[in-house]
């Protein structure tokens, strides 16, 4: 009989990686590819044909297709997002105040619009005029909108129809908060809404882009995409909810770390490109937060496992704090395309560039900079501002450096903005650059990378010395800041998990004494209580000092660079549904959480009709999403006191899981 393959593919913010696996045999072949954010097919197509060239295996041979991604979870670390639309429905101006809205909002337009329910569902009536009057404007400056609806958990009818009215006049991407969460908390909920109506641009490209390369290769298997939770959905899921893909790629890194160490207690760390995301695997399982994913310093409603992201990565910007007299570095949080990376694919626009500035007497306040679009589509450009669109045709497919592009103080806030909207990258140094200098690294342009480390040291602190003597010198202290920064997230993460919130490694003197192992009368240290798993492709570089550092085993699979991928095609599909009964006068019984409330003059049949319409509807997600045989797990947790002798029902709440293997190809 034929063996089975899942091809199991991870786009990061640098790499795209793709793994071949077998239940009978594992990992059949690896591979990797730059991801191309212009065109993410470019990179996945670059990946998966080295993975089936490497292993010799026939295309009809994969019945299975799971991909994993940090994009989200990039973009919303960065700020980036395409530029949303907000409809509040029975909400008001001083609602934005709350669960960090109007920041997550900026300068994104928003429409407030009487109506929405409460907790029973009762109606307040809809005005959609305000709506009706701006839509014409918006349709022509935003990329999708979000609706969000007071209390549409229990009632989701307005959204439904402030929906429709959108679609038909912008014909653009709607989300609306129901169909993200059943949880009550409305600010949040349209916190949520605004991220998931942001990302839907992005991950339509992704899976359009994987959906594309499988065609065209013949790969004729269902496409799954990993959640934060680690669970599977299918594709077509996945361009509706694309909220739930933040923490896909450390959720699917989990699931892969377990499966390649076979640890069932261990502190998971993945160090990416952009970012690092820290777990604790407790018993096998990684816990989830309860409470709702938090990225970006937002908090969402979004079920995820409880992850700590931090924008620290091979890529993130190297910055040279010189206001005292001994300067320091810090890393991140923000990306930067890595210089040697640049260089090797625009050598012309960027060597000469570097040199001359190099010759130059003086440092230059952009030495080592540049901007180059990012190639996304038109629609990503709605909404800018003339001085915006001015800078942004300026800059083309090949590198600018910021010494030409930025010829006046105000320009350098414009390009900030571009950079946020994700129409520009900026280059320059990066600690993949000084892994480069100090020959750790060597598949982008070496020579560039100590180019850049050369301007960067020759910077002056306070006391007007410069900041390293050369440029292997400034690699030494990048990577000596990397250890040192990946050791307190990752210790700031596991003090979290223990309640030591209140503890800031990286402010704590005791905390600094015990990682540098200071000596004196009093001596501090501090260990892990287990190993710490490394993850990524510079885990190897990296970890083994993060571990002594932290005082702790350090695990490194063979296979870290692609944990993703393998966690990908290992997870399993699982939806969760809720049904709510509540009783607001007595005699009638509300069923709510499955569409219009459904009501009831009896406790036992609307409680009946709640279990049967939560397992129906957990059983159809659990099949849209690609299971055909889900398992169903029911938990009913019931508040009914007693009140003088008489027995009231304040609250039932039937909770429904359907999980199973997603469905492979015939």
């Amino acid at each position: 009989m034929d063996q089975t393959y899942f091809l199991g593919i991870d786009t990061g913010g640098t790499y795209t990686d793709a793994v071949l696996y077998s239940e009978a045999g594992g990992i059949a072949a690896k591979a990797k590819a730059l991801t191309t954010r212009h065109d993410l097919s470019v990179g996945i197509a670059g990946a998966v044909d080295r993975v089936l060239s490497a292993s010799g295996i026939a295309v009809a041979a994969i019945r299975l297709v799971s991909l994993s991604t940090t994009l989200a979870t990039n973009a919303l670390v960065e700020g980036q997002g395409g530029r949303a639309g907000l409809v509040m429905i029975g909400f008001g101006p001083d609602d934005l105040g709350r669960n960090g809205l109007a920041e997550a909002l900026g300068g994104d337009p928003v429409v407030f619009l009487p109506g929405g329910h409460d907790v029973h569902g009762g109606e307040t009536p809809l005005d959609t005029a305000a709506l009706e009057a701006a839509l014409p404007d918006l349709s022509r400056s935003v990329s999708s909108f979000a609706v969000a609806g007071y209390f549409a958990v229990r009632n989701p009818a307005h959204e439904i129809r402030a929906r429709e009215l959108i679609r038909g006049v912008s014909h653009l991407p709607v989300t609306c908060s129901h169909e993200l969460s059943s949880k009550l908390g409305g600010p949040r909920r349209a916190l949520t809404t605004l991220l998931n109506a942001r990302l839907v641009s992005m991950i339509d490209r992704l899976i359009g882009a994987c959906e594309g390369f499988l065609d065209a290769r013949g790969i004729r298997a269902p496409l799954m995409v990993v959640r934060g939770d680690g669970a599977l959905m299918a594709a077509a899921e996945a361009r509706l909810r694309p909220i739930e893909t933040i923490l896909s790629g450390p959720a699917a890194s989990l699931v892969g770390a377990r499966h390649l160490t076979g640890l069932d207690n261990a502190v998971v760390s993945d160090i990416g490109g952009t970012t690092t995301d820290v777990a604790v695997l407790e018993d096998g399982c990684p816990r989830l937060d309860a409470e709702g994913a938090v990225v970006g310093g937002l908090r969402t409603m979004v079920e995820a496992v409880a992850m700590r992201t931090f924008g620290l990565g091979g890529d993130s910007e190297v910055t040279v704090d010189n206001r005292a007299l001994v300067a320091t570095l810090t890393l991140g949080p923000r990306r930067l395309v890595p210089l040697s990376l640049l260089a090797r694919q625009h050598p012309d626009a960027v060597l000469p560039v570097l040199d001359r500035q190099l010759r130059t007497g003086r440092p230059g306040r952009h030495d080592g900079r540049f901007a180059i679009r990012t190639g996304v589509p038109g629609l990503m450009e709605a909404g800018l501002q003339p001085q915006e669109r001015a800078l942004y045709e300026r800059i083309g497919a090949a590198p600018v450096a910021l010494e030409a592009l930025l010829t006046t103080m105000p320009q350098k806030a414009t390009l900030d903005r571009l950079v946020a909207r994700g129409l520009v990258h900026i280059s320059g140094f990066t600690p993949s650059d000084a892994m480069h200098v100090l020959g750790r690294q060597q598949q982008w342009h070496g020579a560039a990378a100590r180019l850049g480390a050369a301007l960067m040291a020759r910077i002056r602190d306070g006391a007007g010395r410069p900041v390293a003597a050369g440029a292997e010198e400034l690699a030494q202290r990048v990577e000596a800041r990397m250890t040192r920064q990946s050791a307190e997230v990752i210790l700031g993460a596991a003090l979290a998990e223990d309640g030591g919130d209140a503890i800031d490694p990286a402010m704590s003197p005791a905390v600094d004494r015990a990682l540098r192992r200071a000596g004196g009368i009093v001596r501090f240290a501090l260990s892990l209580d287990r190993p710490l798993v490394g993850l990524g492709a510079a885990a190897p570089i990296y970890y083994p000092a993060i571990a002594a550092m932290l005082g702790a085993p350090s695990s490194i699979p063979a296979d870290a660079d692609v944990a993703n991928a393998v966690g990908a095609v290992v997870g399993q599909v699982r939806v969760g549904v809720t049904a709510v009964v509540t009783m607001p006068e007595e005699g009638i019984y509300l069923v709510l959480g499955l569409g219009s409330a459904l009501r009831f003059s009896g406790e036992a049949e609307a409680l009946a009709a709640a279990r049967d319409g939560a397992c129906g509807a957990a059983r159809a997600a659990a099949r849209a999403n690609g299971s055909d045989e889900p398992v169903l797990d029911v938990v009913e947790a019931i508040d009914a006191p007693e009140i003088e002798g008489r027995r009231r029902l304040v609250e039932a709440r039937i909770t429904v899981v359907a999980s199973g293997r997603p469905r492979i190809a015939a």
